[in-house]
Order: structure tokens, then sequence, then C-alpha cells
């Protein structure tokens, strides 16, 4: 196909791409633009600015670009300098590669806008779909770790605490605190999504409004509602919106929680399915492929270390994004554009994680009952009991008198002394 970009685009691919990360990856982001581009013709065009042969042309071309794969169009790497400059540019070229009709990629396309406040604004919008996406994935993993537990509530085990022994407790404790800690934090999140739509389109580069007028500014959040059918408005300080990423690094700590929760779960399925001889074995795990190259037949557990490497990728994205708060200066924090593009990164991985963790491994998660059952007559449980009945200050006395496992061995056989 040949290049609807022009010499903007050509220059940010020469001077500042660096990281092999495209802007072609992110679909999500480029809808988000592509839409925030036609609400600005729209509006341009409703305050006398854009006549109605140009705002016709670009609105076509965005929605041409939301109806057909273009990604071969938007080469720059998303991680360049200048605060995201090329990405805006890139959009603008394309566009007014599409609509013709001596459309201009500045001059018209970019109309009444600046980077900042085209970028601001289209990252939070492809960041509440993609949340929204993410909160059905998890939901989904909720209901089957909760049928789970169900299933396993009936049979006993026992608990460990600092890896020893503990109390006896139904097979599906970990199974619950699993789904009751996602359950709570995929509320939060929910809740969160519509801090995303507080945004500063209209206001140009610094907040001032300057470059855009008045005529623009009461038109554009009608026209991005109806293009975008968010309820969009504007952040309560523009000057705010520029200077400080406050809402991506909350909405980044929501992430990081909920892919440290799925990650210390997948560590328990590592512990609880260990074995087959020699590890704990009170879980089985679905064989989805072959775990080793070199032993036949080993069933590991791959993809819940899939989760637990996803975890790691997402943490460290997340300190990115919280050092790009501080990373402000004065007037404008030019590095927003790299904190959303890792936040978009990090949710996409997670939702993907967690889809793949959901049916290839949860879903297919078998109990051994007569291992736990075993477990639960373990010594510790009885000892707990005891100690319920008489107190903890008369079971010591009897454990200095005889040693723990003549205690234990007495207690069984009845014959320890009366406290």
């Amino acid at each position: 196909m040949i290049a609807l970009y022009g010499e903007q685009t050509r220059l940010t691919l020469e001077n500042m791409s660096f990281s092999g990360v495209r802007l072609a990856e992110f679909p999500s982001y480029l809808t988000a633009l592509a839409q925030v581009k036609k609400a600005c013709a729209i509006a341009n065009h409703r305050a006398g600015l854009l006549d109605d042969e140009k705002k016709e042309a670009i609105c076509q071309a965005c929605d041409e670009l939301l109806q057909h794969d273009y990604s071969e169009q938007f080469p720059v790497d998303v991680f360049h300098g200048g605060g995201g400059i090329g990405t805006n540019m890139n959009m603008n070229e394309v566009i007014a590669g599409l609509a013709g009709h001596g459309v201009q990629s500045v001059d018209d396309v970019n109309m009444s806008q600046s980077t900042s406040d085209v970028c601001h604004t289209a990252l939070r919008l492809c960041l509440s779909r993609e949340a929204g996406s993410l909160v059905k994935v998890i939901g989904s993993l909720i209901r089957t770790a909760e049928e789970k537990s169900e299933a396993f509530h009936p049979h006993p085990t026992i608990a460990r605490t600092c890896w020893q022994d503990g109390m006896s407790v139904p097979a599906d404790a970990v199974l619950k605190g699993f789904a009751d800690a996602l359950s709570e934090q995929l509320e939060l999140l929910e809740d969160y999504k519509d801090t995303l739509c507080k945004v500063n389109l209209g206001w140009t580069v610094i907040g001032s409004g300057t470059g855009a007028s008045d005529g623009y500014r009461r038109h554009i959040m009608e026209a991005l509602r109806e293009v975008t059918e968010h309820p969009f408005s504007w952040k309560k300080s523009a000057y705010q919106a520029a200077q400080y990423t406050e809402d991506l690094s909350v909405l980044s700590v929501y992430i990081r929680i909920i892919s440290s929760i799925l990650a210390k779960f997948a560590r328990d399925i590592r512990l609880l399915a260990s074995g087959p001889e020699t590890g704990l074995g009170e879980w089985r795990i679905p064989a989805v492929q072959a775990g080793s190259s070199f032993f036949p037949g080993k069933v590991n557990p791959v993809i819940a270390e899939m989760v637990i490497q996803c975890d790691m990728l997402i943490g460290g994205n997340d300190s990115v994004i919280q050092n790009v708060l501080a990373q402000g200066e004065v007037h404008l924090n030019v590095w927003e554009d790299m904190a959303g593009f890792l936040l978009v990164q990090n949710i996409m991985r997670l939702s993907k994680a967690a889809d793949l963790f959901h049916r290839n491994c949860v879903s297919g998660l078998e109990l051994n009952v007569e291992t736990g059952v075993g477990y639960s007559r373990a010594s510790i449980p009885l000892i707990v009991r005891y100690k319920e009945k008489y107190g903890y200050k008369k079971l010591a006395v009897q454990v200095k008198k005889y040693g723990f496992e003549e205690t234990v061995l007495r207690i069984r056989k009845g014959e320890l002394d009366q406290p």
C-alpha cells in the first residue's frame, strides 16, 4: 500500500524511533485518536471554522480508519520524544491523505488542537475501553473461581503459616481468598473508570486554550460525546491536566494490584499442585502442553508461570508510570504519552494473561481429596483443638513435660494428663 503519511512521520521514524514498539501495535488507541479527530472536525465545523466539504472529507477519512485496517500506515515509535508529536502528526497526515479535497494535515485536520490535548484525550478513551475489556475478563475468572471454591469447600485440608503446619481449613480457603480479593479490586476499577472521562480537549498545549476559539470550545465536548458514546467532560483544571498524570498513576496502581493478586494465586497453584510424588499434591492442574523437553510426561505449571512473568513486566511498567508523574516540569508533562502507552500495554497484557489463566488453568483445577484429608489429620490441628479446649498455657506445660511428639501421641491415645 502507498504511504498515506507524510514528511513529519518520516522524520519521526528517522530521528526519534528507537524502541521498536510501533503505534500500529495499539489498535484501540488508533481507534480512539481517529474518533477524537472526527469530533474535532465536527466542533470546528459547528463553530464555523471548517467548511462543509473539508469537514465531510475529514469525517469520512476517520470513518475509513475506524472501519478498515490501516495499521501499516502508523509506523512511528510510540516512545519517541517531543510529548507525542510524532503520534499526532502521523494521524494527521494519514487522515489528510485519505481525505483529499485539499485537506491539510495541520491547518485542517489539526485545527484548534495541540498534540497535548488531543493525545491526552485519546489515551484516556483508549484506557477506559481497555479497562472495560479487562473487567469482563476478570469477571469471568472470578465466577469460575467461585464455582471451584463451592466444589472444594466440603473437603478439609491443612492451612500453612510461615510454611509450617497450621489448623484444619476447608480446601477452598485459597480459592475463596483469591475470588474475594479480585472482586473487591474489580469494583474499585469499575468505579474509577469515570475518572478517565475528565479531559482537557479544547484547552490546547498548556491548558490556557490559546490557539482554539471559544466557539470551538462550546461544541467540542458535545461532539466528543456523540462520536465516542462516552460521558466526557472537562477536567476541573486544564492546567492540572497538562502538568500532572495522577489519573494514569492511580489507574496503574489498580492494574498492578489486580496483576499481583493473579500472580500470588499463580504461585499458590505452583505450590499446591507440586509433585506428583514429593510435593504438596493437593491440587491437580490441567496438562495443556509438554512441561519439559527433558522429562517425559512432566506436567509443569507453565500457565501459572506465564501469569507470574506477566506480573513482573507490569510491575516494571508501573514503576516508570509512577516516575512520570514526578518528571513533569513546570507547565507540561512531556512524558505523558510514554506513561499512557505503558499503561495500555499493561492492561492489554493483563487481559490476555488473565484470559489464558482462566481457560487453560483455573477452569481445569482439580482437588486431590484424599491428600487434603490426610493433611487435615496432622498433629498441629490436633494441638490447636486441644489448646482451644484447655488453653495455651496448660498445653505448653504438657509439651514441656513430654516433648511435642510424645504430647501428640498421648493426645491421640487419650492418655495426656488432664490439665
